[in-house]
């Protein structure tokens, strides 16, 4: 018989395709809660489905203001309220951490039930260095605000992962490319579904392989560490120089060169400073 659920804030992974990695715990949550708050009641709906349970649920989503917030924390002290998003972990990449935060400032008990997440299932599928990593959500849309971004992190020496959609991820690959220069990377795709797939080699290697058909489902992109410093030449330097150019001021663009081809900031800044008279 499931045990009754302690009032409070119940944060629930969820599976990213397959039903099957449903945890027992998180069944078991989601059948004794009192309330559920879903992104998209709909896709919820099909995992209480599953399960055989049947529980009030509320949408809460990235358009779910402070007023809702509010009336949601005043119920947990007496309810056992479920957090879960349409798939894997709440919280990563969406709204969820301002409900866990109003939760413990008013002094609320907040569980979690952890398991499913594209970030680390992603990890452990493309072969690329996870002693450290650093994940970047989705990059913006824009150009140049794409371009910033990838600057941010363009001397980390970490591996990055990031979501994607499919329309996108042919230019998303194409910047990558372009500001870090030559990187090992993945496109992991599908994970735990019938069709998933880990396509491995270098950014521009993938950035080719997409450019002409968008691929469906759920994408999340791993690009490896930089490559160990080496001597670049002046051919390269300019080449390299010439494109950030476009984008930054010569400081900025001397920065991502110097992290892209691993040289000194100081090379690279003196050239700049002459590539952009």
């Amino acid at each position: 018989m499931d045990k009754e659920l302690a009032p409070g804030l119940h944060v629930v992974a969820t599976p990213i395709g397959n039903l099957g990695d449903l945890s027992p715990r998180a069944a078991q949550t989601l059948r004794n809660a009192d309330r559920i708050l879903a992104e998209d009641t709909r896709v919820t709906a099909k995992l209480l489905a599953h399960i055989g349970a049947k529980v009030p649920m509320t949408r809460y989503d990235d358009h779910s203001g402070e007023a809702e917030r509010e009336r949601i924390v005043a119920q947990l002290g007496d309810q056992a309220i479920a957090l879960v998003s349409d798939a894997g972990t709440p919280l990563i990449s969406d709204p969820g951490y301002k409900l866990v935060r109003a939760a413990r400032a008013a002094g609320h008990a907040v569980h979690t039930v952890p398991g499913p997440s594209a970030v680390v299932a992603a990890l452990t599928l493309a072969g690329l260095p996870t002693d450290r990593f650093l994940f970047l959500g989705f990059l913006p849309a824009k150009t140049k605000a794409r371009a910033e971004a990838i600057s941010e992190v363009a001397s980390m020496r970490a591996t990055l992962v990031l979501y994607e959609s499919g329309p996108r991820l042919h230019d998303t690959l194409g910047s990558l490319a372009a500001q870090l220069g030559v990187r090992e990377a993945a496109v992991a795709r599908e994970i735990s579904k019938l069709h998933e797939e880990c396509v491995t080699g270098t950014l521009a290697e993938l950035a080719a392989k997409y450019s002409e058909t968008a691929p469906k489902g759920e994408i999340v992109i791993l690009v490896g560490t930089p490559l160990e410093p080496g001597e670049a030449s002046p051919e390269e330097l300019d080449a390299a120089l010439d494109d950030a150019l476009m984008r930054l001021s010569p400081s900025r663009a001397a920065a991502e060169v110097a992290a892209m081809l691993g040289i000194p900031r100081k090379r690279a800044y003196a050239r700049a400073l002459e590539r952009s008279k």
